[in-house]
C-alpha cells in the first residue's frame, strides 16, 4: 500500500531554515496585500501547481523542499516585476518635453557651438551665492549653455572654499563654461522693489544689462520677485501693447505629456480684464512655441462654467476674450480644472495664481507624508515601502516645485526667469533648463512682432482719431 500522506517525514528544522527567509516574507506580503491579489493570485497559482508536481515527482523530502523554495522564489520574482510595471505611476518629468535630445547626460553629447550665454543673479535668493553657483556648475554640464555668474567677488570667494567648489569652478572657467561678472552690493530679499533705482550696480541690474546688449539670451534670479520685475521693466522694458508683465509658471496634469501654463501667478495683485486679455496673447504664444502645443485652448480662471459666474473682474473679461481670434478661448476654467489636461493656458489675477502656486507646492509632501501615514507597518510595511519607495518618490518629483526651478516672467523685451526664494542647486539647474528653452524656440521673435501689430494698431488708431 503507498504510504499515507502523514506518513511521509517533512522537511527538518535545518531543511526549513534553507530556504531564505526574505522569500517566505515576500510570499506572505504579497499573499496577504490586497493592493496586489489579483497579481499574486496568478503567480501563486502557477507556484502551487509547479509545487505539486515536483512533490509527486521527487521522492526525497530535501529535493521537494529545494524544489518548492526555487518555486516560490521564481513566483516572487515574477509578481515583484509585475507589481512594479502595472502599480507604477503616471511619471512626469516637469518640462520632460524640453528635456528630450538635450544635455550630456540626458541626451547626445552638448555641441559647443549650440550652447546659449544665460545671466544669473548669483545673489538673489535665500542661500546665495553657494547654492546658485552650485547649480550652475552642474546646468553648464547637463544643458548646451554657458553661464555668466553675476556677484559680490568677496561672497562668491567665501561660499566656493565653505562649499569646496574651487575646482569644479576652475575646470568650468577653463573650459569657458561659467565666467565670473564681479557686482556692487546686492538687493536684499527683504527690501523694495524700487531699490533696483538706487542700487545701480547690484548683480540684478547688471544681469539685466548683460541681456539688453546682446551678452545674454536670457536671464535667471531667485532673488526679491518685485525687484527682478521693476529691473526688469527698468532695464529691458515693457513690450508695446502689454500693460502689465506677468508671471507664468508650469503646473503639471495628470497627462504625463502636457503642461498648462498658469498666468499671473503673483506680479500683479490688483487686474484689469485688459491685463488678462493681454497675458492670454503672451501665454498663447509661449504655449505654441514652447510647449509645441499646435493651438492652444486658453482658460479664465473662474468659480463656474457658465459665462454669467464670477466676479466683476472675470464677467468683464469674459467678452474680450471669446472676441478675441488670435488664439482659441475655451471658457471659463473652474479650480478643479486646472490640473485637468483640458487648458494649456489659464489666466487669473496675480494674487489668485499665487494662492493657487503655493498650495499646489505644499501638495507633494503633504501627500507624501498621508500615504506614509497609511502604509501598514512592522513587517509588512518595510516590504510595501521597499516596493513603493521609487513610485513614491516619482510622485513627489512630480509635484515637487524644485523640479520647476522657476516661473517665467512674460511681457518684457527678454526671456527672464524668476525663481524660488529658497531656491538650492537642483531648482537652479530646473530653471536654466526652462530659460534655455524658451530663449532657444525664438519665442521672443514672436512675442515682439505681437508687440509691432500693437504699435500699429495704436497709430491706426490716433491716425483715425
Amino acid at each position: 500500500m503507498p504510504p499515507k500522506p502523514s506518513d511521509v517525514p517533512g522537511p527538518g528544522p535545518s531543511q526549513r531554515r534553507s530556504r531564505p527567509r526574505a522569500i517566505r516574507r515576500l510570499v506572505i506580503w504579497y499573499r496577504r496585500n490586497a493592493a496586489v491579489t489579483s497579481l499574486v493570485d496568478t503567480a501563486t497559482s502557477a507556484g502551487s501547481a509547479a509545487g505539486s508536481m515536483a512533490g509527486s515527482a521527487l521522492s526525497t523530502a530535501g529535493s521537494v523542499a529545494g524544489a518548492a523554495g526555487s518555486v516560490a522564489g521564481a513566483a516572487a520574482n515574477v509578481a515583484g516585476a509585475a507589481a512594479n510595471t502595472v502599480l507604477q505611476p503616471l511619471v512626469f518629468d516637469p518640462l520632460r518635453r524640453l528635456q528630450r535630445g538635450v544635455g550630456g547626460s540626458e541626451g547626445t553629447p552638448i555641441n559647443d557651438a549650440d550652447r546659449l550665454w544665460v545671466a544669473v543673479d548669483g545673489m538673489g535668493g535665500d542661500h546665495a551665492p553657494g547654492p546658485i553657483l552650485e547649480g550652475c556648475l552642474k546646468a553648464v554640464q547637463l544643458l548646451p549653455l554657458r553661464v555668466k555668474f553675476v556677484a559680490e567677488a568677496a561672497a562668491v570667494a567665501t561660499a566656493v572654499a565653505e562649499m569646496d567648489l574651487g575646482e569644479a569652478l576652475a575646470a568650468a572657467q577653463e573650459e569657458g563654461l561659467l565666467e565670473l561678472v564681479p557686482s556692487g552690493v546686492s538687493v536684499g530679499m527683504d527690501e523694495e522693489a524700487t531699490v533696483v533705482r538706487k542700487k545701480r550696480d547690484a548683480s540684478i541690474n547688471l544681469a539685466m544689462d548683460l541681456v539688453k546688449e546682446g551678452s545674454a539670451t536670457a536671464v535667471y534670479s531667485a532673488g526679491n520677485s518685485g525687484a527682478v520685475m521693476a529691473s526688469a521693466i527698468f532695464r529691458l522694458g515693457r513690450l508695446k501693447g502689454i500693460d502689465r508683465p506677468a508671471i507664468g509658471a508650469l503646473f503639471p496634469t495628470k497627462d504625463p505629456e502636457q503642461q498648462v501654463l498658469v498666468l499671473d501667478v503673483g506680479a500683479n495683485m490688483d487686474s484689469k480684464p485688459a491685463y488678462l486679455h493681454q497675458w492670454a496673447l503672451l501665454g498663447n504664444i509661449y504655449s505654441r512655441d514652447v510647449l509645441q502645443v499646435a493651438r492652444p485652448r486658453i482658460g479664465l480662471l473662474n468659480i463656474g462654467e457658465e459665462e454669467c459666474k464670477g466676479n466683476e473682474l472675470a464677467l468683464k473679461t469674459y467678452p474680450l476674450m471669446a472676441a478675441e481670434h488670435r488664439f482659441q478661448f475655451a471658457g471659463n476654467c473652474e479650480g478643479r480644472d486646472v490640473l485637468s489636461g483640458d487648458f494649456d493656458v489659464v489666466v487669473c489675477d496675480g494674487f489668485t495664481g499665487n494662492v493657487l502656486l503655493k498650495f499646489l507646492e505644499s501638495v507633494g509632501s503633504v501627500l507624501l507624508d498621508v500615504l506614509k501615514a497609511e502604509l501598514p507597518r512592522g513587517r509588512r510595511g518595510k516590504v510595501g515601502s521597499a516596493f513603493l519607495i521609487s513610485n513614491l518618490r516619482r510622485i513627489k518629483k512630480r509635484l515637487d516645485h524644485a523640479e520647476h526651478g522657476g516661473a517665467l516672467l512674460l511681457g518684457v523685451n527678454g526671456v527672464c526667469v524668476i525663481g524660488h526664494g529658497s531656491s538650492k542647486a537642483l531648482s537652479v539647474v530646473s530653471a536654466l533648463r526652462l530659460a534655455h528653452s524658451a530663449a532657444n524656440h525664438g519665442v521672443m521673435d514672436d512675442l515682439q512682432r505681437l508687440s509691432a501689430e500693437a504699435g500699429d494698431a495704436a497709430e491706426s488708431a490716433v491716425a483715425c482719431g
